[in-house]
């Protein structure tokens, strides 16, 4: 039985979809101004862990996640190269599959964009404004009307009366109360613009979620995600407006992950602070960033550091090496382990003890891999089945531990070598098995005999 924590209700709650055996789920993406950062990577796989977990469950779920394809920095930063908002958007979505496809993140079932969703925008800001919850101001903008929708912060836990203390509206702007949200923006001179029943503009933020979420999955579905960071306002925001739109409840569970930190602080462009997902695969595997970000609880913050990269890769070393030299069959034996694995990820995605399980089970195949060979091949199939939940562990072990030697040793050289090495061990020459084994180091190789073999890796 899984649960999940809810953020509306602050609490572990039992998952029950609202239609059956269908899991509707929606999760805020990118705005795609820039390459993504390692942060954008977190959530990127937190909701695909979900994904992958809902679906070995045996749920049908459809999951969107969203492209935010318009706003200010979009529009500022195609300024400053020279070039169309839609030609930087078109680069950046592109750039954004390539680091998912190379971090094992499954597709989203659709990709929505806010340019595709401006008629359906527009349907609900006026819907909005026809139930008194949205006014449109002298200056061409259009607001949400916040204090008007009873249970407004009912997310986030924030009082309006907190709220409204220190808040202000701008120069510029048209607001009836410092609270209030734009839903469309009138155009500025020399910005994309689309025509609206208010004057040329372009979405605000908030509406554009409300607006893509319910073409996709209806007005009320199951489950809503994203970071943390995006509780408060975006999503008391989409709340507040798609429920004084329809009259429903919007999304029936909540799920917030958590923000990679950088000395202490959120990683983030605004704080310049970030690195990017390929400057980071530049340097470390793939799968060692992966397991980085699925190792710790979808909840928790992780703080980004070499360190907690070179445990990652540590980790998965002695995943690989349980599994170099047995066979590949089909998964058996290990029903204990399995059934740890699953009462972990059943507890609201509890990545941290099923890991736990994986190392376990690593310590059982090395201690049966010798003793009895065929049972601890069926427990190394078993662990890559496991593993293959939370996306790593796919590789063949020496492409794993060998990754990066391309360019640094030559392979055919390194094999010579080993096999000079294992006659010389034959004739009982060790003074030479030495010689080799030396040279082989210098080369920045490490070797690992064990019973009829030697195998051999880069030296981290």
């Amino acid at each position: 039985m899984l649960n999940i924590y809810n953020t509306l209700s602050k609490t572990k709650e039992v998952f029950k979809p609202l239609d059956g055996n269908k899991v509707r789920m929606y999760v805020c993406g990118m705005t795609v101004y820039d390459y993504c950062h390692l942060g954008h990577g977190r959530s990127m796989v937190a909701f695909d862990l979900v994904t992958r977990w809902l679906r070995y469950s045996g749920y049908d779920l459809t999951y969107v996640r969203n492209i935010t394809d318009i706003d200010d920095k979009i529009i500022n930063r195609a300024n400053e190269n020279g070039e169309s908002f839609d030609a930087l958007t078109a680069r950046m979505i592109d750039a954004m599959h390539e680091d998912e496809r190379r971090l094992n993140i499954l597709p989203p079932d659709q990709e929505p964009r806010a340019t595709d969703h401006i008629a359906g925008m527009h349907a609900m800001i006026q819907t909005l404004i026809d139930k008194g919850f949205a006014y449109a101001a002298a200056n061409g903008d259009v607001y949400y009307r916040v204090g008007k929708f009873v249970g407004y912060g009912k997310l986030s836990r924030k009082k309006i009366e907190d709220l409204r203390i220190g808040a202000r509206i701008e120069v510029d702007e048209a607001k009836q109360d410092p609270l209030d949200f734009v839903l469309w923006k009138a155009v500025k001179p020399g910005e994309p613009s689309w025509e609206s029943p208010w004057g040329p503009g372009r979405p605000g933020w908030h509406i554009e979620c409300s607006v893509m979420s319910t073409c996709c999955l209806g007005e009320s579905f199951d489950i809503h995600g994203g970071g943390n960071d995006l509780e408060f306002p975006h999503h008391e925001n989409e709340i507040a407006q798609s429920e004084a739109a329809t009259g429903k409840q919007y999304a029936n569970s909540w799920m917030h992950c958590g923000m990679i930190r950088i000395n202490g602080e959120k990683m983030s462009k605004s704080l310049n602070n970030f690195f990017t997902i390929r400057d980071v695969l530049d340097k470390y595997h793939p799968e060692v960033v992966r397991y980085l970000l699925v190792s710790s609880h979808y909840r928790s913050s992780i703080n980004y550091s070499e360190d907690s990269l070179r445990e990652s890769k540590g980790a998965l070393e002695r995943f690989y090496h349980a599994l170099r030299g047995l066979p590949r069959v089909q998964a058996k034996g290990g029903e204990a382990y399995v059934e740890r694995f699953t009462a972990a990820m059943n507890d609201d995605f509890g990545t941290p003890e099923a890991c736990a399980v994986l190392f376990d089970l690593v310590r059982e195949i090395n201690r049966l891999r010798e003793s009895e060979p065929e049972a601890a091949a069926g427990l190394a199939a078993r662990l890559r089945e496991l593993a293959g939940l939370l996306g790593v562990l796919q590789l063949e072990a020496d492409d794993f531990l060998r990754a990066g030697a391309e360019g640094k040793v030559d392979a055919a050289e390194v094999e010579a070598l080993i096999q000079a090495r294992l006659q010389a061990r034959a004739d009982k020459n060790w003074a030479e098995s030495d010689r080799i084994r030396d040279q082989i180091t210098a080369m920045g190789v490490v070797l690992e005999d064990s019973k009829g073999a030697t195998t051999w890796r880069l030296a981290d």
